[in-house]
């Protein structure tokens, strides 16, 4: 229904971006909205000093029970994807324990405490940026580290670490190699929910970051009707002139088809006006045969190292990973390359923000100070209904990309 050149939306696709809007609205509330606190602690280093050649003891938070199939895959995977790191910790001892939360912060914080009371040295999780705030808040009083599986870095600083892709790590990313490429001046749509406004803060710190200029910017409802009434102000902008790139947050299914047609059936597109997405525009992979999306922007982690984590995965536990199998992977990876290098303050601020980075399920990253993560990505496109990857990752930190 999304190739369909019609400008009247059927009622099935109505129907579509208000389920998909619900749904995500009430998982984007609870994954991306901050409740406060921790982002505002400052200060020196926090986090125990370890024994060098002594095992460490890492918890991760996973949200196992919580009755929905899709967060039990997703427990399953950060959890096989933990263990899995542990094992290919050579020369560092990972003490992996395991424990539920379910879509509970108040789970969440309870069983941050007692792993903390077992012993953990770091917390691996939660996967909620508010299960993440408050997990945080608890463990800065017992002097531990938390390495969240959350993307928002609204809720980084002090002793939370985020180790998802963030929107400003991808905004970054994007308008930084459209400078390179003669897009500076960039027009912002963004919809109005929690996420899309994350979202365009994101944007708007890339642009200015960056030396490009915000020329312009629509927010619109998760809704057909919103569609319909932003679509024309984003074509008059285009065509009036002075825009190089349209830069879209896009974050609900159903949204960025239907957004992405109205604007081409009035003949803007990325032929015309660069476009460019916050989110991956092959997935699902049906997108990739709609017209209206092609040579557009995105960014994406390194899909060949992705690839072989990928297959690693399926051969030992007979299905594929979740999307965010990774992040576990990673968190424990890092701890155990800082423990392997036989410093005390591995698990400190510290020693987790060391400027060379780790190697990563989908290139290397590095985290900040801030609390935020800094990923590899690489630039890709739709041509021909096929991905094609325009910028590579870096494979180092202090190139291009960067």
């Amino acid at each position: 229904m999304f190739a369909s050149a019609t400008t009247r939306p059927s009622a099935g696709l109505r129907r579509a971006i208000g389920r998909a809007a619900a749904i995500l609205s009430a998982f984007v509330i609870a994954a991306c909205d901050p409740v406060g606190g921790t982002q505002q602690v400052t200060g020196g280093s926090t986090g125990p000093l370890i024994e060098p050649g002594q095992p460490v003891r890492v918890a991760l938070l996973a949200p196992g029970g919580s009755g929905s199939q899709d967060l039990e895959w997703l427990s399953r995977s950060l959890k096989n994807a933990a263990r899995m790191a542990a094992s290919d910790a050579q020369g560092a001892t990972i003490d992996l324990r395991i424990y539920d939360t379910g879509t509970s912060t108040e789970q969440a914080v309870a069983q941050a405490n007692a792993a903390a009371d077992a012993g953990a040295q770091i917390i691996l999780g939660p996967l909620f940026a508010e299960g993440a705030n408050a997990v945080g808040n608890a463990m800065q009083q017992r002097n531990i580290n938390v390495l969240s599986f959350s993307n928002n870095a609204e809720i980084a600083g002090g002793n939370v670490f985020i180790l998802g892709n963030s929107f400003a790590n991808v905004a970054d990313r994007l308008v930084s190699y459209g400078v390179r490429n003669g897009k500076r001046n960039v027009y912002l749509v963004a919809e109005n929910d929690v996420a899309g406004q994350i979202g365009a803060r994101a944007i708007q710190t890339a642009i200015s970051r960056n030396g490009a200029r915000l020329a312009g910017r629509t927010d619109h409802p998760v809704s057909v009707s919103g569609i319909d009434a932003a679509a024309p102000q984003i074509v008059s902008a285009a065509q009036a002139g002075g825009i190089d790139a349209v830069f879209m947050t896009a974050n609900n299914q159903a949204v960025l088809p239907y957004l992405t047609q109205k604007l081409n059936e009035a003949g803007v597109n990325s032929q015309v006006t660069q476009f460019m997405g916050l989110t991956r525009w092959d997935q699902p992979s049906a997108r990739m045969s709609m017209q209206q999306l092609q040579n557009g922007w995105f960014a994406l982690p390194d899909q060949g190292l992705k690839s072989q984590f990928d297959a690693r995965y399926r051969a030992a536990h007979g299905e594929q990973p979740h999307e965010l199998a990774g992040l576990a992977y990673d968190g424990v990876a890092a701890i155990a390359s800082l423990v392997r290098a036989g410093n005390r303050n591995a698990l400190t601020t510290t020693g987790l923000t060391q400027r060379a980075g780790f190697a990563g399920v989908g290139g290397v990253f590095r985290l900040r100070p801030d609390g935020t993560s800094q990923r590899a990505l690489a630039v890709a496109t739709l041509r021909g209904n096929q991905l094609v990857i325009l910028d590579p990752a870096p494979r180092g930190f202090g190139g291009a990309g960067y």
